[in-house]
């Protein structure tokens, strides 16, 4: 198995990509063997690692993924890092920042979290709808003058936005929700990202806690007996099943461990015949465990008006 690699003309990023944000959860069980889980990625050949600055209290993960890098080449790692002040809405507040005007301090306090010099990709994790585009993308471009980051991309938006942010300052990557279960991402966002040549991050691979408990649904029947019958995970089924979907995509691998990661990393080695999608995509148009895997934000000059 090698790892597989997705370029456009600013990044050259491996084709699964390491989701942090779970390492996070249970930060003091688990920290040795998060570390050993970037360590174990970053010699399989992912350098995509994605993280946010609100991923746990205070930093954590930013911190969790400084410490992994010590004593690692730089280059071997991509970092993608999110911000935006979502831990207030964990504290009930409604007050959400993902605008241009504190980036630069964002920018900072998070370099000294990570010990890093620049991160590869830095992004909003969602657009403020009552601040134009263009000025969150031009504040993050004058970090890019300053060398602090290397490129920009957009998470969970729209595709009129993403063109009016590339062509303000052309994106690298873009951000989404998108599953077996949640494809709403082909609608328009896949379309524009490859008509502009951005890739594609995808997150929430394993459905977002969907496929939990549905045993009795057509589409968990059909991906249960089609795992079994090519002798693999559904880990490796789903993320297979993305990969497959074009070479522009990159799936977020959520591992915590290296168990986890090395089953996961299989993916790469998945096929699929034309039988094998057409059974799926029939079973997802009986199953009602299609549809978006993310609740709606709206967020309006540092409002959360609406998450549902």
């Amino acid at each position: 198995m090698s790892m597989k690699i997705y370029r456009n003309d600013s990044v050259e990023v491996s084709r699964i990509g390491l989701g942090c944000m779970r390492m996070s959860m249970m930060p003091d069980q688990q920290r040795s063997e998060s570390i050993a889980t970037i360590h174990a990625a970053l010699e399989a050949g992912i350098n995509l690692l994605n993280t946010g600055d609100f991923y746990g209290q205070d930093g954590h993960n930013e911190t969790l993924i400084g410490e992994a890098l010590k004593g690692y080449d730089r280059d071997k790692a991509f970092i993608s890092l999110k911000y935006g002040t979502f831990q207030n809405t964990f504290k009930g507040s409604n007050k959400v920042d993902v605008g241009p005007k504190n980036v630069k301090t964002y920018i900072t306090t998070s370099l000294k979290r990570l010990g890093l010099d620049y991160v590869d990709l830095y992004q909003p994790a969602r657009v403020d709808i009552g601040i134009p585009v263009e000025e969150t993308i031009g504040a993050i471009s004058e970090l890019v003058e300053a060398g602090y980051v290397r490129n920009i991309g957009l998470s969970e938006t729209n595709a009129e936005t993403i063109r009016k942010a590339h062509a303000t300052h052309p994106l690298s990557l873009v951000e989404f929700a998108y599953s077996i279960t949640d494809t709403s991402a082909e609608k328009s966002i896949l379309p524009t990202a490859r008509e502009l040549g951005i890739g594609v991050v995808a997150f929430g691979v394993m459905g977002i806690g969907k496929m939990s408990n549905a045993e009795g649904d057509p589409l968990m029947h059909t991906l249960r007996n089609m795992a079994a019958d090519k002798g693999i995970s559904m880990a490796q089924l789903l993320h297979g099943w993305l990969l497959a979907k074009g070479e522009d995509i990159i799936p977020l691998a959520g591992a915590r461990t290296t168990a986890q990661l090395e089953d996961t990393l299989q993916s790469l080695d998945v096929n699929f015949s034309e039988e094998n999608l057409g059974k799926i995509e029939a079973a997802r148009n009986t199953s009602e465990l299609v549809g978006r895997s993310m609740p709606d934000m709206v967020i309006k000059n540092g409002v959360l008006l609406e998450h549902s």
